[in-house]
């Protein structure tokens, strides 16, 4: 039986969502902190990372950052007003952050932009097969499967990442330290964004999630979003491996 849920705790604490919804973000945290603590980032964070390496991230990652506001678009179409109360949380959801996402590709182009990246050089997208795989997977999880797994998968494992990986970055204040000072306020908005100002966003996917899933999700459903997270992460690690391995092969 697949009783409703109705969240009456705290919104970003895991104990106001039912067992099973505990039980899955125990099981993808090891994936989660291979992403969130990865070398890739604290190399960032100390400013001890080699141009050819952000600049391959800042160009390979760019489509997923321009891309994200479809992403959810794709997944708005999905929704039907008053058909369930998961799909009408999805749908307010949805079209509240649409915007949002959009100016977050603008200040991706800033960033890019204090990096010496042109955005012709983010549209050429002349990166290695890894760094596209993110975007791949994205693109189809939001085209084709069922709602509460692209939510999964999109607004609450890579919003919810990138909300650590960038507050790691933040932190210490060396890496906008060594930014050129005349750009460095707007290089360092899409990072502090996702590090002060995102942190509801994958907590409200989470919820909506749970709403859609019920109280007792079954066993074939905790296991497509068990995968579908771990995917994300996955991919989002294979990036970063990219971006570390030339950083590696740079003769020192």
């Amino acid at each position: 039986m697949n009783r409703e849920f109705v969240r009456s705790g705290a919104l970003r604490s895991p104990h106001s969502y039912p067992e099973w919804a505990q039980q899955l973000l125990a099981d993808c945290a090891a994936a989660r902190q291979r992403v969130v603590r990865h070398e890739f980032y604290q190399r960032l964070r100390d400013a001890e990372l080699g141009d050819d390496a952000l600049r391959l991230f800042l160009i390979g990652v760019w489509p997923v950052v321009e891309q994200f506001p479809l992403y959810m678009a794709q997944n708005l179409l999905k929704t039907r007003y008053g058909r369930h109360r998961g799909e009408d949380m999805a749908r307010r959801f949805l079209v509240r952050n649409i915007r949002v996402e959009q100016n977050h590709a603008d200040y991706w182009l800033a960033w890019a932009a204090a990096c010496g990246i042109a955005a012709t050089e983010l549209q050429a997208q002349r990166v290695p097969e890894p760094l596209q795989q993110l975007g791949h997977w994205c693109r189809h999880n939001s085209r084709h499967h069922a709602l509460l797994l692209a939510l999964a998968a999109t607004n609450y494992a890579i919003e919810g990442a990138t909300g650590e990986w960038t507050q790691l970055v933040c932190a210490p204040g060396i890496y906008e330290a060594s930014l050129p000072a005349t750009q460095r306020q707007s290089a360092m908005r899409w990072l502090k964004v996702h590090a002060r100002y995102d942190d509801d966003h994958p907590w409200e996917a989470l919820d909506i999630v749970c709403t859609l899933a019920g109280r007792d999700a079954d066993s074939g459903t905790r296991r497509a979003l068990q995968t579908a997270i771990g995917n994300s992460y996955h991919y989002m690690q294979l990036a970063l491996d990219c971006c570390l391995q030339l950083e590696q092969a740079v003769p020192g």
